[in-house]
């Protein structure tokens, strides 16, 4: 039997756990703060529901086969504890995050060769601890080679769709073209299409060439049509279509996922020499509406 271990059940965390929990050859725990008696998750197919193990602290942990770490960027040391209490050296530690730098953030903890990151696009909302809503099939996208097909894997029997890509680079940067816009709403504090303009598409336009320009410099492929088919959309989605995390965020108090979103594309087009103004501004917008101020020496 195969042993699991979600770190992070939110709506992302929890669906993907009680997706692997239908396959009764895995073995799941799922490490929260907060007790849950189960797992309901809404998905395009029906209802499903899981009953993992619930772990509530390092000390109850034991090593498994795969930690899987679905906590948000800024959550990286906490995850530490449960990461060294669940490995042994066999485990492997996949890191479904947003952003681009999940080894980076992850290799101080685990050595870089047991890392798999992991690309996910799974819409998801968590209504209540252990109730949450997929509203679309899910996809995974991890790297080639045997950790990432071994991981891959792992969702045979379900409905979302993995796949090991030798680009693996690519695809990273391709979603986060897609997700960097999502600064907007969080600024605006309105969701995204129902209002339009030359000086606005100038804007999410911006955000996503600078974005682009930042992950051809790192390796990646991406294609012209990426930032034009995401502004067509963009302009013609119906009113709240998309808010986004970091809008929920704010809205809710909660700190934000601003460097993983946007900071990592002026950071990394600092070190190539590429200018990204309106990444740079909208980041630095965005990071004084938080609280409490971050101080800069």
């Amino acid at each position: 039997m195969t042993s699991i271990a979600i770190v992070g059940p939110g709506a992302i965390g929890g669906t993907v756990a009680a997706w692997l929990a239908q396959n009764p050859d895995f073995d799941v725990s799922v490490c929260v703060r907060t007790p849950i008696a189960d797992l309901v998750v809404e998905t395009p197919e029906g209802t499903i529901r899981a009953t993992p193990k619930v772990l509530t602290d390092p000390s109850e942990a034991s090593p498994v086969d795969w930690v899987l770490v679905a906590t948000k960027t800024y959550s990286t040391d906490s995850t530490r504890p449960w990461i060294e209490a669940l490995c042994a050296q066999g485990t492997r530690v996949a890191i479904i995050q947003n952003g681009v730098e999940h080894v980076r953030l992850f290799e101080h903890i685990v050595p870089a060769e047991r890392l798999v990151p992991v690309m996910i696009n799974l819409p998801a909302t968590r209504h209540a601890p252990g109730r949450i809503e997929q509203s679309r099939h899910g996809v995974i996208a991890v790297p080639a080679g045997q950790n990432g097909e071994d991981f891959a894997a792992l969702f045979a029997h379900t409905e979302i769709e993995a796949a090991a890509h030798a680009d693996f680079v690519s695809q990273l940067w391709i979603k986060l073209c897609g997700n960097c816009a999502a600064i907007v709403p969080a600024l605006t504090l309105r969701a995204m299409g129902p209002v339009w303009s030359p000086d606005f598409e100038a804007i999410v336009r911006g955000l996503n060439e600078e974005c682009a320009a930042v992950g051809r410099a790192e390796g990646a492929e991406i294609p012209q049509s990426v930032v034009d088919d995401f502004v067509e959309r963009s302009r013609t989605m119906p009113e709240g279509a998309i808010a986004g995390s970091l809008h929920a965020d704010r809205l809710a108090g909660n700190p934000m996922e601003i460097d993983a979103r946007n900071g990592v594309i002026v950071r990394l087009g600092e070190k190539h020499g590429i200018p990204t103004p309106m990444n740079h501004m909208l980041v630095t917008l965005l990071g004084a509406s938080g609280s409490p101020w971050v101080k800069r020496d």
